[in-house]
């Protein structure tokens, strides 16, 4: 399989492992991995001390969180792109791998069990509504 696989990371430990199972599919596949993190907002923000002059935006948040998480991926053999997408997570990842024509969508297993699987999760609602494959990474344990 050649193509892209999508995988959602939003800065936490949880992310981080289902971003390193989505490189190691990638690898393996010859695939390329494509990094996203999603924001629901526009939220901007304008700060100024004397004629210097900084924009923090929830999108260039998102996407700071994007490039370190690919940054922090990198190895040989594996190409690696990232985004940052707006919409909730599940809407993100799904809207960004049809945008894309992914062939995968890599999440993790959080909120999978107990409420949070009661109320919903992200891996729950991107399996359900995914144009492509979807792998489900074990990341709630050590």
């Amino acid at each position: 399989m050649t193509g892209i696989i999508v995988v959602g990371v939003d800065g936490s430990d949880t992310a981080l492992k289902a971003a390193q199972a989505a490189r190691d599919l990638a690898a393996s596949l010859r695939a390329t991995l494509h990094v996203v993190s999603a924001f629901d907002s526009d939220k901007t923000e304008i700060f100024s001390s004397g004629s210097d002059q900084w924009i923090v935006s929830d999108a260039g948040n998102a996407e700071k969180v994007a490039k370190g998480v690919a940054d922090s991926l990198r190895t040989e053999g594996v190409n690696i792109t990232y985004a940052a997408a707006r919409g909730k997570p599940a809407e993100a990842l799904v809207q960004e791998a049809e945008r894309s024509g992914a062939r995968m969508i890599v999440v993790g297993n959080r909120n999978m069990r107990g409420l949070g699987r009661v109320l919903g999760s992200v891996a729950n609602s991107v399996a359900h509504n995914a144009p492509c494959d979807v792998y489900i990474a074990k990341t709630d344990e050590a």
